[in-house]
Formats: structure tokens, sequence, C-alpha cells
């Protein structure tokens, strides 16, 4: 499998999700809506649940709703993150090979991204993210030179400042949205104000 790049977007939403619920173990999707050969660029995620991670059914409902969205907007499902609710543990669970696999049975060059919570400070110099790939049946760590994530400063800094300014409670997870189902799981709000603040700074999402 060769090189993983990861948006602007998909990282800060995926802090912010991990944010929200401190607390908490939380996952999600990774999407794609690039179709070039090569390398997989991950150019958004969808936050899924931040309670009952294992619990198969709701896991299953999300999947099947997600993969319908991204059908209706040209992108694809490429992989799965999770931060788990104890920081010094950024090793997957079994819920999350059983998701990535799923996955990967979808899409070959599927990922298993971990977030590391012991890492998550705003002056991160390296972004606290741990990834998996699928060899031989088996998820194994990724080679850190082929995972990118452009312009990290910038894109620290976006998420920093979302989070001090409370934008982190724009985002709405799978889990919020079975809650109350008017609120939007896409998260076009946050989007845009990602997007607001991302295009002075490196004029791409």
């Amino acid at each position: 499998m060769g090189e993983v790049e990861l948006s602007c977007r998909a990282f800060v939403k995926m802090y912010l999700h991990s944010c929200l619920f401190p607390r908490c173990s939380i996952n999600g999707l990774l999407l794609s809506s690039s179709s070039a050969g090569g390398a997989v660029c991950v150019t958004d995620c969808v936050p899924l649940l931040h309670s009952h991670l294992s619990l198969a059914p709701i896991t299953q409902l999300a999947l099947t709703q997600v993969d319908v969205w991204c059908s209706q907007t040209q992108q694809r499902i490429v992989g799965y993150y999770q931060a788990n609710a104890c920081v010094s543990d950024s090793s997957p669970t079994s819920c999350a090979m059983k998701i990535a696999d799923k996955i990967s049975e979808q899409f070959d060059n599927a990922v298993l991204l971990m977030l590391d919570g012991s890492k998550m400070s705003p002056d991160c110099r390296v972004p606290p993210i741990v990834m998996y790939e699928r060899k031989d049946s088996r998820w194994t760590l990724k080679d850190k030179h082929t995972i990118m994530l452009r312009q990290w400063e910038e894109t620290r800094e976006i998420a920093s400042q979302m989070l001090e300014s409370g934008d982190h409670t724009l985002l709405v997870d799978f889990d919020s949205h079975l809650n109350d189902i008017t609120k939007d799981w896409t998260n076009q709000k946050l989007n845009n104000k990602i997007a607001e603040l991302a295009s002075p700074a490196n004029g791409s999402m």
C-alpha cells in the first residue's frame, strides 16, 4: 500500500470529536473524494459514536447511512478512526479491527487510524496519530514516512483555535444524531467553519 494523505478538515474534525467527549472512546469513518490511483487522500471524516462502540446494530446502521450519503456525494469510505478512553492506550481494539476489516472488504487500501491521546496537546509537534494498514490478513503499523498531513502547523493552529472558541460544540456525531434527528451528522456547518479558517492559512482543505 502507498501513501496516505490526511486533509486539514479530516484531522480537525477527528481532533474536535475527541475533545468534545474527553472521557469517552470515540470513533468514525474516513472518507475520500479523490479517485486518484496510488495515494489514499482522506478528505473528510464522519464522527460516529462516543458510547457503546462495540454495539453492532448501531455501527451497521451508521455504515449503511454513510455509504448511501457517500454514493450521493461522490465520496467513498476509505478507513476508520478511533480514540480510546484511556489516553495512554492508542492500540486498536478488537472492535476497531472488526469495523476496519469490514471497510477493507469494500476498499483494498483501507486504513485504521488511532488517535494518540497522550500527544493530543495544542502544541504537539507531530500529528498525534498512529496508522495501520492491512497486510496478509493482519493490521500492521504503517511506515510514518508514507503518512502525510500537509501544512501541519496551520492545521494544528486551526484545531487549537476552534477548540478555544468553543466551535467543537458544533460537531455532531451519529450518536448525537440518533438522540436528536434534527442534528446534521454530515457537519456542514462545521465544515464551512474549517474552510473559512483554512483558506487564508493554506489555500487548501
